[in-house]
């Protein structure tokens, strides 16, 4: 039976760690890694991989195989002690989160094609840079990551039930003759306080375009860098067909903004898309009259609130109405 070498604890740390870095205490490390890039949030997005995924998806992570997930979020890199390979230490993490409770959600290697929709082998470094760039974080010069991502990457996507929320850990690992590295990510899943941003009904609506001929609505959701629809976005989408049956006189246009995440010409065509597939849905399910609406893009042109932090950034992110 392998002996399993991953030690846990919330304020673990070595002296060769960089300042401020700590394992997750659920996840832990594997005996002789050194941390060398950190970095947490208390609330933000991030993206896993739950499924094989078509590597020219990476740049925007929004292909099959990727899931988005909400929460308190944690990217650890460590560099693993020498003499390990990466199949070793991925048993050993799989037997740790087995041991925590953890379920296994996916796991791959890249140097077999499993971690590929193609079923292709493909370069390691498209697994790691699948679920977060390390070039985001101190102390991690290009070269020197690039160099870890070379062959024998494997990776691993858990996830932990408890009544709070889930908890997910997301585990890459890669070999080079620089050195060995392990990526983790962890999400720990919550509910961001709810009063902040309101539900608008058909009444708010009409109040506030009677005031500034215009509304912010935040009850139409997308999927993280997709255009399509979420199913929660009915209820919203119920007022604003009220809205226009009750005031037949009324035109609007459909306005979509995003968040500065990303360049300016992609999230310029992804909030025209969004903002078309609002006016297609009013059109086509409401039977509202195609020559009352009209739709346009803003991308992340005209911020309501400071893309410092997660809070601002869901502010900006939204579909506003404006009266015709």
């Amino acid at each position: 039976m392998m002996a399993v070498t991953i030690a846990f604890g919330a304020d673990r740390a070595f002296a060769a760690d960089i300042e401020g870095g700590k394992d997750h205490p659920l996840v832990g490390r594997y005996d002789g890694a050194e941390i060398v890039g950190y970095s947490t949030s208390d609330y933000d997005e991030a993206t896993v991989l739950d499924g094989p995924f078509d590597p020219v998806d990476t740049d925007t992570r929004s292909g099959g195989g990727f899931a988005t997930l909400e929460g308190k979020t944690f990217l650890i890199y460590y560099s693993l002690p020498a003499g390990r390979s990466t199949l070793e230490v991925l048993r050993n993490y799989q037997a740790a989160l087995k041991a925590k409770g953890f379920n296994v959600v996916f796991i791959c290697a890249a140097g077999d094609g499993t971690c590929f929709a193609s079923k292709s082998s493909d370069a390691a470094y498209f697994v790691g840079s699948s679920i977060g760039d390390p070039l985001t974080l101190p102390r991690l010069a290009d070269d020197y990551v690039h160099n870890w991502f070379e062959k024998n990457a494997r990776y691993i996507l858990a996830r932990l039930d408890r009544p709070e929320g889930a908890v997910y850990a997301a585990i890459w690992l890669g070999e080079s003759g620089r050195g060995s590295v392990a990526v983790v990510r962890v999400v720990e899943t919550a509910q961001m306080d709810a009063d902040k941003i309101v539900f608008v009904d058909a009444s708010a609506m009409e109040q506030a375009i009677d005031g500034t001929g215009r509304v912010n609505l935040y009850g139409i959701q997308f999927d993280f860098d997709k255009d399509v629809l979420r199913p929660e976005s009915k209820p919203t989408l119920d007022e604003i067909a009220k809205l226009l049956a009750t005031n037949p006189q009324l035109n609007l246009q459909v306005v979509g903004h995003t968040d500065n995440q990303g360049s300016s010409d992609y999230n310029m065509d992804l909030s025209r898309r969004r903002a078309a597939n609002v006016v297609a849905a009013l059109v086509n399910d409401y039977g509202v009259g195609s020559g009352r609406l009209t739709w346009e893009g803003a991308g992340f042109s005209k911020p309501i609130a400071s893309n410092d932090d997660e809070e601002g950034r869901a502010k900006n992110r939204r579909v506003e109405l404006v009266s015709k």
